[in-house]
């Protein structure tokens, strides 16, 4: 348990022993964060045993980063505050700060592209005794996300058994959200992974990893992937100085935002409206609803400007910039 300081520190205690009780341990560990930032300033700020709005306001003014990470820490004190007053002490309750969609993803360019390909297929691994399958699983693992447009929490649970060489076709089982889909794949994308599964061995071994840790039967975790994409990165010489706390910047995660990018460009350029490619897409994505598809549709005009114009005008008619409560 925690140690407080302030005023409230008994009520604090109690209130993080009941929502323990109801959370996740991640969401637990959210509210330990910030309860714990509430108390150290309440500590400073008041010796009263009572919330006002003006103690409020003034914390609610320290906070900083999207505008949706701050709307959280809010909703957390908000029930914090909730819980004051059901135990008789006066807690001003704050109104949720409004939340504007301010997320820009990274979009790499051909070239990047190029460049990260070259890295991931002559990975110097000498001195990786942990898992000296990397130099051929990696390549593999970043070529499914980018033309597939998988997570890669995704990519990484799948199994042999997951894989239908013959129908190019991949069965996602868990995903967000404990869903499953189907993901079709380029034919030569499919031929690129059946040659990786027959230099593996797994062909014709349902329960083996497709990108398994060497002598174990334990899959690639993504810790450990996104360790290998950073080296990539510097390797390929790839940074984004300067970038803004709701910019992405480049990440693996990214290879999924140029899926999509890439896909609607397509899309265009063969004479296919967007309107009649996002819904397909979404599905495809795995996304629950065209609201979650919305962040994948808002890249950065300074790096595709010629592409930009092709589903710009569509992206604003359909998701407008406007704030929102939630």
């Amino acid at each position: 348990m925690r140690t407080f300081n302030s005023p409230f520190r008994k009520e604090l205690e109690d209130f993080l022993t009941l929502r323990q009780a109801s959370l996740s341990k991640s969401a637990y560990a959210h509210d330990c964060h910030y309860l714990a930032d509430f108390d150290t300033f309440s500590a400073r700020y008041t010796n009263e045993k009572f919330v006002s709005e003006t103690l409020i306001n003034n914390w609610i003014h320290t906070l900083n980063g999207k505008s949706s990470s701050v709307a959280n820490e809010v909703i957390v004190i908000r029930i914090f505050m909730k819980y004051l007053n059901s135990i008789g002490i006066t807690a001003y309750i704050p109104p949720i700060p409004k939340v504007a969609d301010d997320y820009v993803p990274y979009i790499f360019s051909d070239e990047e592209l190029d460049r990260i390909y070259l890295q991931a297929d002559n990975l110097d691994v000498a001195n990786t005794k942990k898992n000296p399958l990397i130099q051929y699983e990696f390549p593999m693992v970043i070529r499914l996300m980018y033309g597939c447009g998988l997570r890669i929490g995704e990519t990484l649970a799948l199994k042999m058994k997951d894989v239908d060489l013959i129908g190019g076709i991949l069965i996602m089982r868990h995903t967000k959200g404990d869903r499953q889909r189907l993901v079709p794949m380029n034919p030569l994308l499919t031929e690129i992974l059946e040659r990786y599964c027959l230099a593996m061995g797994i062909v014709g071994v349902p329960d083996a990893w497709l990108f398994p840790i060497s002598g174990k039967d334990e899959s690639m975790t993504p810790k450990d992937t996104q360790h290998w994409f950073k080296k990539i990165l510097r390797l390929a010489e790839i940074s984004f100085p300067g970038r803004k706390k709701h910019e992405r910047g480049p990440c693996l995660h990214c290879m999924r935002h140029v899926f999509v990018f890439k896909s609607f460009a397509a899309a265009v350029k063969a004479g296919r409206r967007i309107d009649d490619s996002v819904l397909y897409l979404s599905i495809y994505l795995g996304h629950d609803s065209l609201q979650e598809t919305e962040k994948y549709m808002k890249f950065s005009s300074e790096l595709f400007p010629e592409a930009m114009e092709l589903f710009s005008d569509y992206s604003a008619d359909v998701f407008p910039e406007v704030a929102y409560e939630t």
